[in-house]
């Protein structure tokens, strides 16, 4: 029994804070699969308030969401000392380059827009984030 608590213990926690419910069990499943914790928030109150009390490893961030935007969210993140160094990649629909811009100058590791990647290529970035923080 401890044995199986242990391993949860050093499982790296993923928040995905995103609205779209078939992206969000989508990237569950495949994030779980590769053996991460995932913590889910659908609204942006409720991914600060997860932000604050888990500290994951690492946020994906949808930018579009019900009550504060992904930008707002990033933005404070980063102003807090004790969630600034959590790395977030910013995964989106929009795709202009003065919001991809935005995204990065805001403190994000990576800005993916949803249609050019595949929940393999997404798992491929958070590995490639988490292994460089």
């Amino acid at each position: 029994m401890s044995n199986n608590l242990e391993n949860k213990e050093k499982k790296l926690s993923i928040l995905v804070i995103e609205d779209d419910k078939f992206l969000r069990e989508l990237l569950v499943r495949k994030l779980e699969g590769t053996g991460f914790n995932i913590l889910i928030a659908v609204d942006g109150q409720e991914a600060l308030k997860k932000v604050k009390e888990e500290l994951p490893q690492l946020i994906l961030l949808d930018l579009v969401l019900p009550s504060l935007d992904g930008y707002d969210i990033l933005k404070q993140i980063k102003q807090d000392p004790q969630t600034s160094k959590i790395p977030v990649i910013i995964l989106s629909n929009l795709g202009q380059e003065e919001e991809v811009k935005k995204g990065l100058d805001l403190g994000a590791n990576d800005y993916l827009i949803k249609a050019h990647f595949t929940p393999d290529e997404i798992i491929r970035k958070v590995k490639a984030v988490l292994k460089n923080n």
